[in-house]
């Protein structure tokens, strides 16, 4: 996985749930706490899928093969999709069952320092795991705000570590009040209300990822950016006099298909149009590295047909 893929990130976020598991589950154990069993389960779902985003990132190095001739760049997507189906289902929903048994069926708190000691321990670990996927962010982020970056990311790791360090901030905080309110209160349903609220996030988060890496999976052009970039690439202004449509088409986070139709001039030989082609391939990859599968048509620019307009039908998008 490149450096932009965000091991560094998803390497402190899985050392920093694994401890938090731990802790968390030897707190429920003394305390009874569904806060801290839900809290637990969480932390242990999100270790798990940690360990997810790195298989991904190490299988789509293999090399590409004759069954699959462009690579496996996109097992990083599938395996940012199945996190999301994991945070759904072994976060959110499991923690929704357990608030509302909790609230059914309440009880005090029983040693109630236990809780709240790992609480206050999950959340500077959590910090320093949610610092490190900022600061790894930023450094692609640009200025791009934070939901343009969650929403526009090729590279599914990094958003998928900063919701899940978010969200489990966040919940670390519900569950913090559900255990305070319970015992200020006595009443072990403020317990079951914070771990139905944690199910609620997880759940909300979730299908945030779940839709985004649907995005990708189902293939994402270029950014406009890479686009305006790779048009001006293309043309010379000598052999090739402009670019008459182009698609572009993420294989992976840092691999990008372009297969575009240039307009050459009608009077130049084939061997001129085959240097201007090699030639424009390499001022692409030049201006957009990642840029690495390129497929160029020469064609003859027909004024009349430009003007006439092309059929919508035709179009991505078109009506």
């Amino acid at each position: 996985m490149s450096a932009s893929g965000g091991t560094k990130a998803i390497v402190a976020a899985l050392g920093a749930n694994l401890a938090i598991a731990a802790a968390k589950f030897v707190a429920f154990a003394f305390s009874g706490s569904s806060s801290m069993l839900a809290e637990g389960v969480h932390s242990l779902a999100d270790s798990g899928n940690q360990g997810l985003l790195l298989l991904g990132g190490k299988k789509a190095k293999r090399a590409a093969t004759a069954e699959h001739p462009f690579g496996y760049g996109r097992e990083r997507y599938i395996y940012g999709f199945l996190v999301s189906i994991v945070l759904f289902t072994i976060g959110g929903v499991f923690a929704l069952y357990e608030g509302y048994e909790k609230i059914h069926e309440p009880h005090p708190l029983d040693n109630w320092v236990w809780p709240v000691g790992v609480l206050v321990f999950a959340i500077i670990a959590e910090g320093f795991s949610f610092r490190t996927a900022i600061k790894e962010s930023n450094e692609l982020r640009g200025q791009q705000t934070w939901t343009q970056f969650v929403r526009r990311a090729k590279a599914p790791e990094l958003p998928v570590v900063l919701l899940e360090d978010f969200g489990a901030l966040i919940g670390l905080v519900l569950a913090l009040g559900g255990v305070g309110l319970t015992l200020a209160t006595g009443d072990g349903v403020w317990d079951g209300i914070g771990t139905m609220c944690i199910g609620a996030l997880l759940v909300v988060i979730a299908l945030v990822l779940a839709a985004e890496t649907k995005s990708l999976l189902l293939g994402e052009a270029a950014g406009p950016e890479q686009v305006a970039a790779i048009r001006e690439a293309a043309v010379d202004g000598e052999v090739v006099t402009r670019v008459i449509h182009m698609r572009t088409l993420h294989l992976g986070p840092e691999e990008l298909l372009v297969a575009a139709k240039i307009a050459v001039r009608h009077d130049d030989t084939a061997a001129r149009v085959a240097e201007a082609i090699d030639a424009a391939e390499a001022r692409i990859r030049a201006a957009v590295p990642i840029a690495r599968v390129i497929y160029l048509e020469p064609d003859i620019y027909d004024e009349a047909t430009a003007a006439a307009g092309a059929d919508p039908s035709k179009e991505p998008g078109g009506h």
